[in-house]
């Protein structure tokens, strides 16, 4: 069995069509089909159930494509391991991360990285929706908050000081809150990924480090960060958010920040990886770029 075979299998295993897995690759559909079917009667085995609406792993392909990303990483490190200088870094990198992390660390800093490996080519997806890493085929994902991956290595690379702020034009029209009874004359402007469900309300750490919410009115629910950022300037409410987001806010003066001493905790940062023995070297080399950004990010 060829490594091309091996790839097209995992494609078409992530993606769940062999339409998409043949766009992605570059490749006719049937020859797509053609590898996954040689494959299957090489093994004497069925990896991928058919059906008319989507392509699912059977229990063997399940067992089959794990042991295969470990082959196929093992045979990456195979070809470089015995070289005095080892292989210049070539492919692609598919990656997602916030868009406020995408545009203000990670693209200013890019070129910095692809200067130090010409040969790479990188994708960024860059939005408040939550992609799935293994389905959608990304080499490593950025993600602000708790984080459930069953399938992916978490690598922490620090947390966001969380603030709350409002609009100086907000606060001449309601008043600044001093202590957490005067919120109930207040309101919020309401972050919820998912529209429709129930917002959190101000969230703070009591004495004792418990989290503990607020439930609060606010007339705008949005589901992205900069429409919750503009929401907040245009005087529509309070909100909660990591301070590196409010700080040039901060420092313009369309911003002004509330109740010091009751904020959320500070939001984790981590990097979420293919659940690997061996990664590629490309995602090794990036992570541990990535890592840097985080231990040193540039002022503002």
């Amino acid at each position: 069995m060829s490594p091309e075979d091996l790839r097209i299998v995992l494609r078409v295993a992530e993606l769940g069509s062999f339409t998409e897995a043949a766009q992605r690759l570059g490749l006719p559909r049937a020859t797509v089909s053609t590898a996954v079917r040689r494959l299957e009667e090489r093994l004497g085995a069925r990896l991928l159930q058919r059906t008319t609406r989507r392509v699912s792993l059977t229990d063997d392909g399940r067992l089959f494509v794990e042991r295969c990303q470990d082959v196929l990483a093992d045979l990456d490190e195979l070809r470089t391991m015995f070289q005095q200088q080892p292989q210049a870094l070539t492919g692609r990198l598919r990656v997602d991360m916030p868009l406020a992390i995408a545009r203000s660390l990670l693209l200013p800093r890019l070129p910095e990285f692809l200067d130090r490996h010409p040969g790479l080519t990188v994708e960024v997806g860059a939005a408040d929706r939550r992609v799935d890493p293994v389905r959608e085929g990304y080499d490593a994902v950025i993600r602000v908050g708790a984080v459930v991956a069953e399938q992916l290595v978490g690598r922490p690379l620090g947390a966001y000081t969380m603030v709350n702020v409002a609009s100086p034009g907000y606060l001449a029209r309601h008043g600044e809150p001093r202590s957490l009874e005067d919120l109930a004359a207040h309101r919020l402007v309401h972050y919820q990924p998912n529209l429709g469900d129930r917002p959190a309300g101000f969230e703070y750490l009591d004495a004792e480090g418990t989290l503990r919410s607020v439930a609060m009115a606010g007339v705008v629910t949005v589901n992205a960060t900069d429409a919750y950022l503009a929401a907040c300037e245009a005087g529509l409410g309070i909100i909660q958010i990591p301070e590196a987001s409010a700080r040039a806010g901060v420092e313009a003066g369309r911003l002004v920040t509330l109740l010091p001493e009751l904020v959320p905790p500070p939001m984790p940062v981590t990097l979420l990886l293919p659940h690997r023995r061996h990664l590629p070297r490309r995602v090794r080399a990036f992570a541990d770029w990535v890592a840097t950004l985080f231990a040193a990010p540039p002022p503002g």
